[in-house]
């Protein structure tokens, strides 16, 4: 049965179903939980987001969905593509998870390329602000997002169907998203059910295209049209379709369950920046076309959990990945510049047991990664790719504090199909504690040892690389870059207020980054990776106080503060690029009745520290709106309308982590309308 027959006869089913059936809410609820011990306590800086909170925040990527978390940056593409920063790490710092599995995209090897996870989705995320690399991997050097889907299923479901069903309108761009989930199950069978379609046109901005600033180098250089020539009100190429669905299925006994699920994702979208000049002989005038990306990924995955099948062994965990990954770069002319392969798959144990009074846990990752580019655009060879990883994470109750503990080792090869080959080891380690100091206070320390190996991009990169406007070179000379990470956080609660406040810094040793030479090729700059040490330094703050709280009456404000400052020891400019401004903001949510809603302001400061060759960034303000009403139906279901806006005061945000903010502002002023139903 082809992918797209599935996807239809899914969305048809789901309807219908979705219609004549009453069962429990599912859509709403979002949260954040990748670490095994979490339910016990966790001393390193966590992100949560869940019911009507993560229902405002949920954007088309990964990336914008996170990205008013304190500490949580995105680095956007327009609207279809955008990967977390967190604490001012991102790229392939970051380790992007689905159901405790690599993504296994390409979306780490440059910032045009989609996270294939869908938001909409999501039944649970969990953001790790901080090394993840015990549990995950070298990767996860700058954190963890872990998004759980409910793919495969753990439990049966009280009832036999429930499900959700979710539409949305956007004026701005035209943009339709409905999403649609289906849990069930009977004795000892459950299963699962999603399906997913978004599609946008070109969206309006508030002003011209280009920054101010890049239309006055333009100018200064000479090669600068007039202020009529450039364009603006919309961006060209920032259409988008995405479709996504997925099936799976769990055998479920009291010992445990054992499950698989397979899903497909099909998107096509524009690479903004990646334009060209055609001249039109009818109207004797030029005109601006965009190149577009074609993906299509199937994954399969599956899933043995085990409960208490030994003496002192809690639990036994086995998750497995398989991945078939490919996009096509498409010219305006239609002819294929470049195509990306990546056939790649992953797995993990885990078991979690109790030894002399430490709660354990002991697990092994392994994966492999055959990934190529080929085609006149390609700026990298095909490169396969494993990784291997023993760990041990433990966690202990003591008078009054609780101790976490933990090791890996790790080992990294990259084949390259035209030169040697390269292998590298990779050590972590971490000490935490959590300590109550009241009923109200209470202090997460953590420190630890974390170690990356370089990825496959910044080995072999040698070629033209059109999103970041440069002629990549990589460096077969690179060692693993590694990092000491002090993290505290002070956290307070009582019945009116609380208040979380982290601060942070990574000393780097042999931080891989790109520099540039001064040299030209193919009209670009050359960059070429290089490692010195470096230092991320940087405070997360968010303040909350229940103003009226009543059993239906509810009205809540709250505030939020974050900035880090990133440099790299070098003689001379040692600005890190794409460094997130600090950034400040408050609002106030309000639950009355079926009646709810929210009113955020965010204003992100002017990013003036620039490395070489990059532009500065003005500030922006962000003010947004949303309300909603719940209405509950005679057959138990329950129906939500939903009004959001976005951007109310119409400013041109250009976001400093963007690749393309020079070229590409985010949307202007944006109003969104929506349906939904759970039953």
């Amino acid at each position: 049965m082809s992918a797209t027959l599935l996807k239809r006869l899914l969305t048809a089913g789901l309807l219908f179903t979705a219609t004549s059936v009453a069962a429990e809410k599912i859509i709403e609820n979002i949260v954040i939980a990748a670490h095994p011990l979490s339910g016990e306590g966790l001393s390193q800086s966590v992100d949560v987001l869940e019911g009507i909170e993560l229902t405002r925040k949920a954007s088309t990527n990964i990336g914008t969905t996170l990205s008013k978390q304190p500490g949580i940056h995105s680095a956007p593409f327009g609207n279809a593509v955008g990967r977390p920063i967190i604490h001012g790490l991102g790229g392939a710092r970051v380790k992007i998870m689905e159901d405790r599995i690599d993504t296994l995209d390409v979306s780490v090897s440059s910032g045009d390329h989609a996270v294939s996870i869908e938001p909409f989705i999501a039944e649970r995320i969990e953001v790790l602000k901080g090394a993840g690399t015990l549990l995950y991997g070298s990767g996860a050097i700058g954190g963890v997002v872990d998004i759980h889907t409910g793919r495969i299923p753990h439990n049966i479901p009280q009832k036999p169907i429930s499900g959700g069903i979710e539409t949305r309108l956007s004026d701005n761009d035209d943009a339709n998203t409905t999403s649609i989930q289906l849990n069930g199950g009977k004795k000892h069978f459950a299963w699962h059910l999603d399906a997913t379609r978004k599609d946008s046109d070109n969206y309006k901005i508030p002003g011209f295209a280009e920054s101010s600033r890049l239309r006055a180098l333009e100018e200064a250089e000479g090669g600068g049209e007039g202020e009529e020539e450039h364009a603006r009100d919309i961006l060209s190429g920032s259409a988008f379709t995405f479709e996504s669905a997925a099936f799976g299925g769990s055998y479920i006994r009291e010992w445990g369950f054992i499950g698989f699920s397979v899903s497909d994702t099909d998107a096509d979208y524009g690479l903004l920046g990646h334009a060209e000049h055609h001249e039109e002989e009818e109207h004797h005038d030029e005109h601006e076309e965009t190149a577009t990306l074609i993906l299509k990924q199937t994954r399969s995955d599956f899933e043995l959990g085990l409960e208490d099948p030994f003496d002192a062994i809690t639990s036994i965990n086995v998750r497995i990945g398989v991945n078939d990954y490919e996009h096509q770069e498409i010219e305006p002319n239609g002819e294929v510049a470049t195509r990306f392969s990546n056939q790649a798959w992953e797995s993990r144990a885990e078991v979690i047991f109790d030894a002399d009074e430490w709660t354990n846990v002991i697990g092994a990752q392994y994966s492999q990664r055959d990934f190529s580019a080929l085609g006149e655009e390609a700026f990298i060879q095909p490169v396969d790719t494993t990784e291997s990883g023993l760990f041990w994470l433990a966690e202990r109750s003591l008078s009054n504090l609780d101790v976490e503990a933990g090791l890996r080792i790790g080992k990294t090869k990259h084949d390259p199909s035209l030169a040697s080959s390269k292998d590298f080891s990779n050590y972590s380690a971490s000490l935490g504690a959590i300590i109550p100091l009241s009923d109200m206070w209470q202090v997460n320390m953590i420190v630890d040892y974390s170690s990356r190996a370089p990825v496959a991009e910044e080995l072999y990169a040698d070629g033209a690389h059109l999103t970041t406007n440069s002629y990549e070179q990589g460096n077969t000379e690179l060692d693993s870059e590694s990092a000491i990470n002090l993290s505290a956080t002070l956290q307070y609660q009582n019945a009116i207020w609380s208040a979380s406040v982290t601060a942070y810094q990574a000393e780097f040793s042999d931080f891989i980054y790109k520099q540039t030479t001064g040299v030209v090729l193919d009209d670009l700059p050359v960059v070429v990776y290089r490692q010195n040490d470096a230092t991320f330094t940087g405070a997360d703050i968010e303040l909350a106080a229940n103003i009226i709280k009543q059993a239906d009456n509810n009205v809540r404000l709250k505030a939020l503060f974050d900035f880090v400052n990133a440099e790299v020891d070098v003689t001379g400019n040692q600005h890190l690029p794409r460094t997130p401004p600090m950034r400040y903001g408050f609002g106030v949510e309000t639950l009355w009745g079926r009646f709810s809603g929210s009113i955020d302001y965010l204003r992100v400061d002017e990013q003036l520290d620039t490395a070489d060759l990059e532009l500065a960034t003005d500030a922006y303000n962000d003010l947004s709106a949303h309300v909603e009403y719940k209405l509950p139906l005679s057959n138990g279901s329950l129906l939500t309308g939903f009004l959001q806006g976005k951007n109310l005061t119409n400013d041109e945000q250009r976001v400093h982590t963007s690749f393309i903010k020079d070229l590409a502002p985010a949307p202007a002023r944006t109003i969104v309308a929506g349906l939904r139903l759970v039953f």
